[in-house]
């Protein structure tokens, strides 16, 4: 059969379906997370959900500046992330200085970073994540998105008035099984950020080759359920020693198409669409949300990822411009509607140049 033959009717009707933004079930994702990967249906699944980010999120690419506070050796022992006791890397615990964290924003805001996202490990001092909020707060005018444990409704207030607008949490996948945290302890938290007010950002991750359509889809569906301000898709990265090394890890490919039925399954819920680590693949699938990185990591072996996988706000910047996105637009994720731009601005057919 040739394959500029139409596609394959079960695939067309969910892509019809999709475009409405109504969102696709979980056993229509499952269909779409099981075509084959370089297949014609795949690639109009990630046609149409770039098109439906370009046209829902105005153009606007997304820079959410990762600012990891902390690195010690976690005793929650998660099995895909380095900054454990089990893993070995980080013996010593390290808080970056008040003068690295004040530089690292002040630069992220010269850039035109659109949210600093503030990453601790499980066991960091959440009275000293309030403290950091409210002085960060005060020296740049960049909305501060939290990222750290378990909270309850009054530690979600008490976010709110030192300065934070935003909560990234995640159900991760397998949690309870390679992490030590009950899906529904997870699941109450994102309830809590949304209670209080708080904008929830979330992900499907971290994903490697083991995780199944089925599980990857319910979390999609998960996502939309609750009202993600953003979700996407991000990849485990196996750092050395890692327990789910064998493996192995998915590439940006598969994980672009990932992107493209997340993006088809949030419908009309989300203010944008991400993916990690930055790529080009997954800004052709829907994605328009990238984290640049600075300080710890879970993915990373180094205290200060940028030194070593991080890359910069400017450097994402420039990816973005590459791909017909545009970062200098205001974020459509803090109380701004989405950006007011047509299809032939959103996707142009003559890119004019990089500033």
């Amino acid at each position: 059969m040739s394959p500029w033959n139409p596609l394959d009717p079960k695939v067309t009707e969910i892509l019809t379906k999709a475009e409405d933004m109504a969102g696709i079930t979980r056993e229509e994702a499952v269909c779409l997370l099981r075509l084959e990967l370089c297949s014609p249906e795949a690639y109009a699944v990630m046609a149409l959900a770039n098109r439906m980010s370009r046209q829902a999120f105005g153009g606007k690419g997304e820079l959410h500046f990762h600012i990891g506070l902390n690195v010690e050796g976690c005793s929650f022992n998660c099995k895909f992330c380095s900054l454990t006791k089990q893993a070995g890397i980080f013996n010593e615990s390290e808080e970056f200085s008040h003068e690295q964290l004040l530089a690292w924003a002040k630069k992220g805001e010269e850039q035109g970073a659109d949210a600093l996202n503030l990453m601790t490990t499980g066991r960091y001092r959440f009275e000293r994540l309030l403290e950091v909020g409210a002085w960060l707060s005060r020296e740049v005018n960049v909305p501060l998105v939290a990222n750290t444990r378990d909270i309850n409704h009054q530690e979600g207030e008490a976010l709110l008035a030192h300065g934070f607008q935003g909560f990234y949490h995640a159900v991760r996948l397998r949690e309870g099984v390679d992490s030590p945290f009950p899906v529904a302890k997870r699941i109450a938290t994102i309830k809590v950020i949304t209670e209080v007010g708080l904008k929830w950002a979330n992900c499907i991750e971290p994903v490697g080759p083991e995780h199944q359509p089925e599980e990857i889809a319910e979390l999609m569906v998960l996502a939309r359920e609750l009202g993600a301000t953003y979700s996407g898709v991000m990849r485990r990265i196996n750092f050395p020693g890692s327990p789910l090394g064998h493996h192995g890890m998915i590439n940006e490919l598969e994980m672009a198409r990932m992107v493209a039925v997340s993006r088809l399954v949030m419908g009309d819920v989300p203010r944008a669409h991400c993916t990690h680590e930055p790529n080009t693949a997954a800004l052709m699938a829907g994605a328009n949300l990238f984290f640049p990185e600075v300080g710890s990591s879970p993915r990373e072996t180094q205290a200060d990822t940028g030194q070593g996988r991080g890359r910069d706000v400017a450097a994402c910047a420039a990816i973005m411009r590459e791909m017909g996105l545009n970062p200098s637009l205001p974020s459509n994720c803090f109380d701004a509607p989405p950006s007011d731009a047509g299809p032939q601005d959103t996707c142009p057919s003559a890119y004019p140049g990089l500033p």
